[in-house]
């Protein structure tokens, strides 16, 4: 049974963290990439999966480090308790001595999505994990998690007026609800650019980027929005408050911008890129919360660390990397390079790419964001 406590687990430390996808065969070593997330200085890092040669990498790093559990394993542990404990015995209670895990992110993106089956299990799969933390004494320093789409939002123009779709709203309430007990945020996947995509026609690409523009004003609320994504998050808070959980956290899991795309993707550029993960980089420096939560700092982690040959889909979604492959910048927001003595000849060789599957449904997302993407009209 699920003992209602708030616990003290908290997994972010600072501002700006960054999603170490695996999608590619080509792309450096856990060790490699460990050296690389060390120069950087970048200590927050989250992974699709719990892969052992990435636990054991990260073992001694000092890197904070939220691991996943697939959607392929939600059914099962929703369904038994049992093994959900040997789950996270095996893949946190065994590493967490030396790896420092501080999250579980259980699924991604289920709500919202078109597996009514997978939406129903989310809640006993959180409760199941959370119990197991509980069991081994791990609830405190290992929180638990899910990230949402924007698909899971009916409305959100204005900001103020944004509701979760009624068709996700029960078993969000539900998980809501236990995520309060356990003092565990919102967590928001938010892409500026797939609304953007959604309808280049409407939208200021500017106030997408960043870049200075005339933004956008909620009249109900008289704030001012000077870029999408503070918006984005400030319609998630809006939806939270609308169903009793004002106090929640909201935590951006993912954004990012695509450098290169197929031909109907004209904004995925190096230069749109670029600016867009560089204006990001210096929004978080400022360590300030957005319009409507002004004295919640916001964090974020970026998509994603390196271009991932192997994804399926539009050529963008191979192209969210900060770095190519071989550990060179895809572009310039004043992170090092990879450097090593060899060329990036050992590689990692994935046997199971569905437990490192995104889960990020690219059509589903981006037509929610062009139907609602009037909110990101200029002013």
């Amino acid at each position: 049974m699920l003992i209602c406590r708030y616990v003290t687990a908290k997994a972010f430390t600072g501002t700006y963290g960054i999603n170490y996808g695996r999608i590619a065969n080509n792309i450096p070593t856990p060790n490699e990439v460990v050296r690389l997330l060390k120069a950087a200085k970048i200590k927050n890092v989250r992974i699709y999966d719990a892969d052992h040669t990435v636990l054991e990498a990260f073992r001694g790093s000092g890197l904070d480090l939220v691991i996943g559990l697939p959607n392929e394993f939600v059914k099962d542990m929703s369904s038994n308790a049992d093994h959900a404990l040997t789950w996270v015995t095996d893949n946190v209670k065994a590493y967490i001595s030396n790896t420092h895990i501080v999250g579980i992110a259980v699924g991604n993106e289920v709500l919202g999505g078109s597996d009514l089956d997978l939406q129903n299990a989310l809640y006993g799969a959180v409760k199941n994990i959370y119990n197991a933390t509980q069991k081994l004494q791990l609830d405190k320093v290992v929180q638990i998690t899910t990230a949402h789409s924007q698909a899971v939002f009916a409305n959100s123009y204005p900001p103020s007026s944004c509701v979760f779709k009624e068709d996700v709203a029960q078993n969000m309430k539900k998980l809501l609800d236990l995520f309060t007990q356990m003092g565990s945020p919102f967590c928001l996947n938010a892409y500026p650019f797939l609304a953007y995509m959604g309808s280049p026609d409407q939208i200021d690409i500017n106030y997408a980027l960043f870049n200075p523009t005339d933004g956008v004003d909620d009249e109900k609320t008289n704030l001012h929005y000077d870029n999408m994504l503070d918006a984005q998050i400030d319609a998630a808070y809006a939806a939270l408050e609308d169903a009793g959980f004002g106090k929640m956290e909201v935590i951006v899991t993912e954004t990012g911008w695509a450098s290169d795309g197929d031909e109907n993707e004209g904004a995925a550029t190096p230069e749109n890129a670029r600016t867009y993960n560089y204006n990001l980089r210096k929004r978080l420096a400022k360590r300030k919360g957005t319009p409507r939560r002004p004295k919640s700092m916001l964090k974020a982690y970026i998509f994603a660390l390196f271009n991932e040959n192997s994804k399926p889909g539009p050529t963008s979604e191979r192209n969210f990397g900060l770095y190519k492959p071989d550990g060179t910048i895809a572009y310039d927001i004043g992170f090092p390079a990879l450097k090593s003595s060899s060329s990036v000849s050992s590689r990692l060789s994935f046997k199971v790419f569905g437990a490192q599957t995104w889960h990020w449904s690219y059509i589903s997302v981006l037509t929610a964001c062009a139907s609602s993407s009037f909110l990101f009209l200029r002013s």
